[in-house]
């Protein structure tokens, strides 16, 4: 999410990691995982840098070498895990749809089979939009199909994803609030499978259906925090407020969230980030939400809304100046850009911009 705000207030730097990121790929064969002091470290999970390429690129910055990004990106999704510095766990991956527990075990939290398997759902989901967008048809069905294997590990039983076994048995007994406060948990990184199960924002009515429809989804996640299964001093939940307003009529579930998180959580004292920081991913969240929208599905060009902290921001873009104004306090009445009224809560980038004004009108209540 720094990276979309980058993109948003400052895409001249951003465009510059752009290159930056197709230039490590030029000079030793791989994009960036954690790059730090100009070594690769190899940390944590997934294949991030392409949600961050291509959403710059469905955002409009294209001002890079897009044909050799996207070269980087097919590579580290299709070669063999023995020679695959990004998914050295591919292999079970593209054969099974997921990755059991025990075939890979690097990080010091032990495995972490379902976290890493989630990140590539999320980074093939990315990657198809990419493949879409650049003209490769096949390309573009191939990952979105792989994006949608996170079903495997939907158990009914616990209501949450939950590791597998290679033979694809679940793993028995579970505790789908293990790991919570960063203890150790089979197939979960820093994190329990509360703080997972909704990490699908490429697929959330997919997820829903697998839960059992609409009202069962909006149940369970309003559940997760009001039984405080959500841990904000992470991210892999960090965009389950948005969720809610995948659903028409459940819009004020998100601004009410949102509006607590930031009460709560994010305060002026020194400790007033609920935990670290990574490298401004807290920082970036609290941001946005106070600007009153959130780009909840990396890759996808749209952002979600909520009811904004601040009066009125100004924010200098490359088509000129965007206006977000709030009046009133509570929630979401009436919602217009560039005078016309808006009527859906999940806005594309480009239609923001265009906008150039956004003006949130609010009431109490609900």
């Amino acid at each position: 999410n720094l990276h979309q705000l980058l993109t948003l207030v400052y895409p001249d730097r951003q465009r510059e990691m752009l290159r930056s990121m197709t230039g490590m790929y030029e000079e030793w064969g791989w994009l960036p995982k954690w790059e730090l002091y100009g070594r690769e470290t190899f940390t944590m999970e997934g294949d991030p840098a392409i949600p961050v390429i291509v959403d710059s690129w469905m955002k409009g910055l294209r001002d890079f070498d897009v044909a050799k990004a996207y070269e980087a990106m097919r590579k580290s999704a299709t070669t063999p895990g023995a020679q695959n510095r990004m998914r050295p766990d591919l292999d079970p991956y593209i054969e099974k749809g997921y990755i059991p527990l025990g075939f890979y075990a690097k990080d010091l939290a032990g495995d972490t089979s379902v976290s890493h398997a989630l990140e590539y759902y999320m980074a093939d989901a990315a990657l198809s939009l990419l493949a879409d967008s650049l003209g490769h048809g096949d390309d573009a069905r191939l990952f979105r199909a792989r994006s949608l294997g996170y079903k495997r590990y939907y158990s009914p039983e616990s209501g949450t994803l939950r590791p597998l076994h290679p033979d694809g048995s679940f793993l028995s007994p579970f505790d789908p609030k293990a790991g919570e406060n960063f203890t150790a948990a089979p197939g979960f990184h820093e994190g329990s499978a509360w703080n997972y199960t909704f990490y699908v924002p490429h697929d959330v009515e997919g997820l829903a259906k697998l839960m059992g429809g609409r009202r069962k989804f909006i149940d369970k996640l309003q559940m997760v925090f009001d039984e405080g299964l959500y841990d904000p001093a992470n991210e892999p939940d960090i965009a389950y407020a948005y969720l809610f307003s995948r659903f028409r009529g459940e819009e004020w579930r998100t601004q009410r969230e949102t509006r607590r998180l930031l009460e709560r959580y994010f305060t002026t004292a020194p400790d007033g980030i609920p935990g670290n920081d990574d490298t401004g991913t807290m920082s970036a969240w609290a941001v946005f939400t106070m600007l009153g929208l959130y780009p909840d599905c990396p890759g996808e060009p749209y952002y979600t809304l909520t009811s904004p902290t601040f009066d009125r921001v100004e924010i200098d873009t490359e088509r000129g100046t965007l206006v977000i104004e709030k009046r009133g306090e509570g929630y979401i009445d009436r919602m217009t850009l560039g005078d016309k009224p808006l009527k859906n809560y999940r806005i594309l980038h480009d239609e923001l911009l265009k906008g150039g004004k956004l003006t949130f009108e609010l009431q109490t209540g609900n």
